[in-house]
């Protein structure tokens, strides 16, 4: 297969071999449309942010019975005790039993590692809370 190569003629012109763009096209077409099919189906986190206000921010911090700290060692403590994941899964449905309506809120250190995070919003979501506050401190 001679692919880009020019070649003479009998008569001394000169001929390019013609590249057939087909197959590179149709791959295109049929990854897009797989990721139009696929898009709709990811499932993508979201956090709702809070309206701007000292006074709202300091009321709905008084009101929380749950708070969960992430230290910048990464230890997490739960209402000031500190408790492994196993433990604060467990202590969250305990929580969840007594008080349903609570949302519990997290206070992660900026050192923190993404990982911790995570784990505790894996542990809120398997005691079977549906929202989850995150308290950023301004620097």
């Amino acid at each position: 297969m001679m692919k880009g190569r020019i070649k003479y003629s009998s008569s001394g012109d000169l001929e390019e071999t013609i590249i057939n763009l087909t197959p590179l096209i149709d791959v295109v077409f049929v990854v897009l449309i797989t990721f139009i099919l696929v898009a709709p189906l990811l499932e993508i986190n979201h956090v709702d942010l809070a309206m701007s206000g000292e006074q709202q921010a300091h009321s709905q911090l008084v009101k929380s019975k749950v708070c969960i700290y992430v230290k910048e060692d990464n230890t997490i403590w739960l209402n000031n005790r500190l408790v492994g994941v196993k433990e604060l899964v467990a202590a969250l449905k305990e929580w969840k039993k007594n008080v349903p309506t609570e949302v519990p809120m997290l206070f992660h250190d900026k050192k923190g590692y993404f990982g911790t995070y995570q784990l505790v919003k894996n542990s809120v979501e398997s005691a079977g809370y549906e929202h989850m506050d995150v308290i950023v401190k301004p620097q």
